[in-house]
């Protein structure tokens, strides 16, 4: 996960934010995109509740279902939509105020919180303008989820990983120095 992280150490970390923040928001562009196209695509061709599969044995494994959630993940809490949509609120400031403070340096980090951003913008722009949020992807034993929820995911999987990396790296680091005193 170290692919561009060396070559970057050099450049003042003022720099390195800078550079970093046009990445985090071009993947959170990305990631929004697709994401609310996916969610019209879905909107204008299937009434609520209508599934769409490619056959009927596949759509007991897959299938497009179109459903709202006013809650959290997997339709946790549907009475807290207004705390959700504070809270996405506090993740997409929070990613765009701080990227200077976080180790952005990494292209894993910077593609994480990109990742991460546009799906909490692509969420938080269904409760803004429908009130809940749109999810379509259902795998038969798996609440259903969209495109927006996959990223959030992914994004918050990568950082961990990214982390976790970091951790065993500073602890063979520790180990290697604390070994030859």
């Amino acid at each position: 996960m170290s692919g561009d992280d060396s070559a970057i150490s050099t450049v003042p970390a003022a720099n390195r934010s800078r550079a970093a923040l046009p990445i985090i928001l071009g993947v959170a562009l990305v990631v929004y995109l697709i994401d609310q196209a996916a969610k019209f695509i879905v909107i204008q061709t299937l009434p609520l509740w209508g599934w769409w599969s490619l056959t009927p044995t596949l759509g007991r494994l897959i299938r497009v279902t179109h459903i709202t959630n006013t809650g959290a993940a997997f339709g946790m809490f549907p009475q807290l939509g207004a705390v959700f949509m504070l809270v996405a609120i506090g993740v997409v400031f929070g990613i765009v105020l701080f990227s200077h403070r976080l180790p952005v340096e990494s292209f894993w980090v910077r593609l994480s919180l990109g990742l991460q951003l546009g799906g909490a913008l692509g969420n938080l722009s269904d409760r803004l303008w429908r009130g809940s949020v749109v999810d379509f992807i259902d795998i038969g034993f798996w609440p259903i989820f969209n495109v927006a929820d996959m990223a959030i995911v992914l994004g918050v999987a990568v950082l961990a990983y990214y982390f976790w990396q970091q951790e065993n790296m500073n602890q063979e680091l520790s180990g290697v120095s604390g070994g030859n005193n």
